[in-house]
């Protein structure tokens, strides 16, 4: 039984792995659950999987969660403290590293620094300071498996092809709520508007990071690091149907892509069995239903996030760190109806013209760059 350590169990990834671990019992036990705020979900999932320990970022949620945990002999704790702490325990074998965002490297280096295998739902991790994780979990035998459905894919289709050249990778993207808009329509979208992705279901975060491409943008720096990429193998293509989750081109031509429903329980359950395939009850793909899939160039002129991530990708340094701070401060204004969409993408490029560029940042150069974007941003959006 592989013992499970759930970081971010209250998220969109963390319930759904949550789901393929309900499923198999006999195979996966839940050893650690960590949350941010939502103290009464995180209380339900702790009192159906009965771990070892429960963490709660936020501490003014510890007396509740505790109480309501008396009577089990759940261990519970709180504070961004506890939960790195947390990751460093020896009680579980896998971390599934599912918090959103920058919040998430901390705990993530944590558990690599003690050999534990990770499960990496949380891509800023590697977007951020991706030469030092890779360099850490080399150092430390710290296996990391992909649960982004597009770097499953392509982890999956390179799975037996060790000895075999990769030549490019095929990163597919939906297009998002707003593929084939232009300014004028979407200097008016709203927040509700924008939250609707048509075929993902996904935390409130990351959808708004597919609509602007922010996403994609940000998991082809993670491609980089996760598959030792140059930046020019990295391709980008609009797949509105999100059937075919990445593809792989090698040395000879020959193309692998690996295809499925959009659903995360598939590339989530693959992680945490790897390497078996386990069965499931999920819907299966029928081809007969499926009237055609269609690909097309991203537009870059209109979604300017993704061509930031690129020239961040392609320059390096802390550019990727500074990025995703004022994204993810310019995501928080926007869902909070503070600014408009396209002044989400005003917001970053500002950032990466003006914080101070460092070509080889340490791990407490990061630190520093994501604190100054933020001001940064914040200052743009005079929060």
């Amino acid at each position: 039984m592989k013992r499970i350590a759930l970081f971010g169990s209250t998220g969109s990834i963390g319930t759904q792995a949550l789901e393929v671990v309900r499923t198999h019992p006999d195979l996966f036990s839940v050893e650690i659950l960590t949350a941010q705020s939502n103290a009464d979900l995180l209380i339900a999932q702790a009192l159906e999987f009965d771990p070892n320990v429960v963490v709660i970022g936020d501490e003014t949620r510890y007396a509740e969660v505790k109480a309501a945990l008396s009577s089990t002999n759940v261990k519970v704790f709180a504070g961004e403290a506890a939960i790195e702490e947390a990751a460093a325990m020896d009680c579980y074998d896998m971390m599934l590293a599912a918090i959103v965002g920058f919040a998430g490297l901390r705990p993530t280096l944590k558990a690599i620094e003690n050999g534990k295998t990770i499960a990496l739902a949380n891509k800023e991790t590697l977007v951020i300071a991706g030469e030092i994780v890779v360099k850490k979990s080399l150092e430390n035998k710290a296996a990391i498996l992909p649960v982004d459905s597009e770097h499953s894919a392509i982890f999956q289709c390179v799975v037996g092809e060790s000895r075999n050249k990769v030549t490019r990778i095929i990163l597919t993207a939906s297009g998002g709520p707003f593929r084939g808009k232009k300014p004028n329509f979407l200097v008016n979208v709203k927040r509700d508007h924008a939250l609707q992705h048509p075929n993902w279901n996904m935390g409130a975060k990351i959808t708004i990071d597919s609509a602007t491409l922010m996403n994609k943008g940000l998991e082809m720096i993670e491609a980089k690091w996760l598959f030792n990429l140059r930046s020019d193998q990295i391709e980008v293509i609009v797949h509105p149907q999100s059937i075919i989750h990445s593809m792989v081109e090698f040395e000879d031509g020959s193309i692998k892509a690996q295809m499925g429903l959009p659903d995360m329980r598939l590339p989530i359950q693959y992680a945490l069995a790897y390497p078996q395939r386990i069965g499931n009850a999920f819907p299966r793909t029928d081809f007969r239903k499926i009237e055609k899939l269609e690909f097309e160039e991203p537009d870059t002129r209109t979604f300017r996030n993704l061509y930031l991530a690129r020239e961040a990708m392609e320059k390096g340094g802390n550019l990727p760190c500074i990025l995703n701070a004022a994204n993810e401060i310019a995501v928080w204004a926007f869902l909070k109806n503070r600014i408009g969409f396209l002044d989400m993408m005003a917001v970053v490029e500002k950032a990466l013209e003006q914080v101070k560029f460092i070509e080889h940042p340490t791990l407490d150069d990061y630190f520093e760059s994501d604190a100054e974007a933020r001001d940064f941003a914040a200052s743009l959006i005079k929060l």
